[in-house]
């Protein structure tokens, strides 16, 4: 019986969505996707990477984010004017935030329901709708 090679999985993701499969690519995405659904930013994934011994610079994990997420593999959630997080779930959710924290934590997706929503303007379709409900400490 032969031993997985380390980076299969990650690999086959990569390909399957069409992205070249670099050294950093790769690292970044073994970090990413090989622990579950879970959210990050691109500073809490810099740390994870240098901690992992992973030479890559800030503005590259910011790149590699933007790709993976135009490729499928994530989805951009924006907090807050310049406050993203990447969620590695790509499926039909929903999410709070704790404002305090920081932490999203996921809503499934039929627990949401949504009215009615305006037409879409001319010449789009909507394509998902995303919810974050904001979640404060009682006071």
């Amino acid at each position: 019986m032969t031993a997985a090679r380390p980076f299969a999985d990650v690999l086959q993701r990569l390909r399957s969505a069409g992205l070249r499969p670099t050294r950093q690519r790769l690292a970044l995405a073994k970090l990413l996707l090989e622990n579950g659904d879970r959210h990050v930013t691109a500073e809490q994934l810099h740390s994870e990477a240098r901690q992992a011994s992973i030479p890559v610079s800030l503005a590259t994990v910011y790149n590699t984010l933007h790709q993976f997420t135009d490729a499928g593999l994530l989805r951009e959630v924006v907090v807050a004017p310049g406050r993203s997080y990447f969620d590695t779930n790509t499926g039909d959710h929903h999410h709070f935030f704790y404002e305090e924290s920081g932490r999203l934590e996921d809503i499934p997706g039929d627990q949401v329901v949504v009215g009615a929503l305006p037409a879409a303007p001319s010449g789009t379709t909507i394509r998902r709708v995303d919810v974050i409900v904001r979640l404060g400490e009682r006071e």
